[in-house]
């Protein structure tokens, strides 16, 4: 695709200068770098997951595979992969080295101009899998996809800022004489599972609401002994999975209309990949139960020595005894008991007023604009675009914020 000179030419950008006309139907040859999702071979993909430099459980196949068949708004994604050159040859063996799930700018931003972005995968964090013993030679191929496919960015989204994907791109865009522009961060709450869970909980929230906490725990124990349960079998995440979806629409969620059993597709993704998961050791699906009653459940991914803890679901009846927090505070235990996991990733928004006393880490996400050429006059137009945009979206976004907040403290 020739350079980009004018904005009369910027302005004439279509969502077809980067993605084409790729039918999902598209066969799949090794090597291809920009696909549709479902064209890429899972076995190569589950391989490169296992050997990810960076973990990312919602990049995981069975995961993202599942939100694009049918969660709403989030279906349709192409691929950006990296291939080794040894893949290349027509006996060579399986070598993908670097995926990214991705969407035109277009698609994600109704901003008609010649970008990529990473797929949302209904989870805040969109990190790429690139292969730990050849990292910066997957980001450089993945940039060269992107160039190949039209565009002249990559939008990364909610990607973990000092983790090793974003070192490889900062890497290899030095090289070029570039370097990755910050877009927006914040910083949100983590678990260093390598510690004592008691220690741990003592030093974040101290004596008096530790005791504050017991005291409701004891209060919710009149309804029934209580039990923390793990579900990991595909059978018992079947079952659990259900639990989970009732409990998350029977609150403010289901309210706001953002529960996800509202929604056909979305309620369909979580069941499919869950269970997918469960084959694979990669999803458990907590729950604290009072009795017979379950009063919050939650998804947990499992990716390498990290966990990623997606959504929560509760119980309104007993929201004045924290049962949201009661199994948050079973899962810290969990984890901490778990010698395969190193940190749990909250996934949560910034500032969350549940997790973020617990867990006291913190992990610095943002969204990244990565130019593909040196010098390209595009790319100070898209990213003068998206700072136009999260302006104008400020002030919804923290209302929004604010309000949700505010119902979460009651979880």
């Amino acid at each position: 695709m020739a350079e980009i000179t004018n904005s009369t030419v910027v302005h004439r950008a279509s969502v077809k200068d980067v993605i084409g006309e790729r039918p999902e139907t598209a066969a799949w040859s090794d090597g291809d770098a920009f696909s549709p999702l479902t064209a890429v071979p899972a076995g190569r993909w589950r391989a490169l997951a296992g050997r990810a430099a960076e973990p990312n459980g919602y990049y995981l196949p069975d995961w993202e595979l599942a939100v694009n068949a049918s969660a709403q708004g989030r279906t349709g994604v192409s691929a950006l992969s990296a291939w080794s050159d040894a893949s290349l040859a027509p006996d060579g063996p399986a070598g993908l080295i670097g995926l990214l799930p991705a969407i035109s700018l277009w698609h994600a931003y109704k901003i008609p101009l010649p970008a990529l972005v990473s797929a949302d995968p209904y989870g805040t964090l969109c990190t790429p899998l690139i292969d730990c013993d050849v990292p910066n030679d997957a980001v450089f191929k993945l940039m060269q996809a992107a160039r190949e496919a039209g565009a002249h960015a990559l939008i990364l989204r909610d990607v973990s800022l000092d983790g090793a994907a974003m070192k490889s791109f900062t890497e290899v865009l030095q090289q070029a004489g570039m370097r990755p522009l910050l877009l927006q961060s914040h910083v949100r709450a983590c678990l260093d599972a390598t510690r004592d869970a008691d220690e741990l909980l003592r030093d974040a929230l101290g004596a008096k609401k530790l005791k504050e906490l017991r005291r409701q725990r004891n209060r919710l124990a009149e309804h029934g002994d209580i039990h923390f349960d793990v579900a990991r079998t595909v059978e018992d995440v079947g079952s659990a999975v259900e639990i989970f979806l009732n409990l998350e629409a029977s609150g403010w969620k289901a309210k706001r209309g953002t529960a996800l059993m509202q929604d056909d597709g979305d309620a369909g993704f979580v069941r499919r990949a869950a269970i997918a998961l469960a084959e694979t050791g990669q999803c458990e699906i907590v729950s604290l139960r009072a009795g017979d009653t379950p009063v919050a459940a939650a998804v947990v991914l499992r990716h390498q020595d990290r966990a990623f803890y997606f959504k929560l679901g509760v119980d309104e009846r007993f929201a004045k005894l924290s049962p949201g927090v009661q199994l948050t505070l079973d899962l810290t235990r969990h984890f901490c008991a778990d010698p395969a996991i190193a940190m749990a990733d909250s996934t949560a928004s910034a500032d969350h007023p549940m997790i973020n006393p617990i867990w006291r880490g913190r992990l610095a996400i943002g969204d990244v604009l990565i130019p593909l050429r040196r010098g390209d006059p595009v790319v100070p137009l898209i990213h003068a675009a998206l700072s136009l945009r999260r302006v104008m979206r400020e002030p919804a976004r923290r209302a929004a914020h604010f309000i949700r907040n505010r119902q979460e403290k009651s979880a």
